[in-house]
């Protein structure tokens, strides 16, 4: 695969989706809707996760929570992984099947997990769903369950996150109950009961990106799940509060990797 590379693989699973990618490109503080799960298969790289900074390489097994803030820089030239990109209610699920009924976790504790069986593992799901032709639902069944145990059933050594402060989502929810709308800094400072420099400060130091950037990221996030059900693009762009197609290219494109188009072919 040429360098500075993504592709979207078909995936024979509902609800799962399969990147491969190859880059020398180091990705900004972003978020994503879904767990993911992936491979790194060559080189190496840092990157910011939800327990702080952390360093993957080949062989390794790199994970993502729903909305968690994470960026990615290559250490060296270039590195490529594969990824599973699942959504919450899979993970969910499971998470209650292996507790056999109790409350599942609601995130995966490790960004970076060394494990060559978890990745053998991984390596057998991810054939599994892109192959050609229909999956073999039994053993995707156990390979997700076995994959899902394995990358959850360990707790981490560092302390919980802190909580964000009721301040804080407060202008948080103003954000997140209606992405569209036009919102100030003052808006965010009134919900809140903070000035606009406190709740720019806090906003960023809580959440890992600043008011503005939650706002885009909740934008391109309602792009990708109108691309997906096979909206137009240019339509998506506007029903998603992107002035125009081309922003909403360039926002998914340093986001995701890959264009809406090349998202939007893999469901077609």
């Amino acid at each position: 695969m040429a360098k500075n590379q993504f592709r979207m693989l078909r995936s024979a699973l509902d609800g799962v989706e399969a990147v491969v990618a190859e880059t020398h490109l180091s990705f900004a503080r972003h978020t994503h809707e879904q767990f993911g799960i992936g491979l790194v298969s060559s080189g190496a790289q840092k990157s910011l996760s939800g327990r702080g900074m952390v360093e993957a390489a080949a062989g390794d097994i790199i994970t993502v929570n729903p909305n968690e803030v994470h960026d990615g820089t290559p250490i060296g030239q270039s590195r490529s992984w594969r990824i599973l990109y699942f959504d919450p209610e899979i993970v969910t699920g499971l998470s209650r099947e292996i507790g056999e009924g109790r409350a599942g976790r609601s995130e995966i504790p490790h960004p970076v997990i060394r494990n060559r069986a978890i990745a053998a593992r991984f390596e057998m799901l991810f054939r599994a769903a892109t192959g050609n032709g229909a999956a073999d639902g039994l053993l995707c069944d156990q390979l997700l369950l076995r994959l899902a145990a394995d990358v959850m059933r360990e707790r981490c050594d560092r302390d919980e996150r802190p909580p964000v402060p009721a301040s804080i989502r407060a202008a948080r929810d103003l954000i997140d109950d209606d992405p569209l709308a036009a919102v100030s800094l003052a808006d965010l400072a009134r919900a809140s009961g903070l000035s606009r420099f406190q709740v720019l400060r806090g906003f960023a130091k809580a959440t890992g990106l600043t008011p503005h950037a939650y706002l885009v990221q909740a934008r391109i996030h309602i792009a990708r799940r109108l691309i997906a059900q096979g909206m137009p693009l240019a339509e998506a762009a506007f029903a998603s509060g992107f002035a125009d197609q081309s922003h909403m290219t360039r926002v998914f494109v340093r986001k995701y990797g890959l264009s809406p188009r090349l998202y939007a072919g893999a469901f077609s």
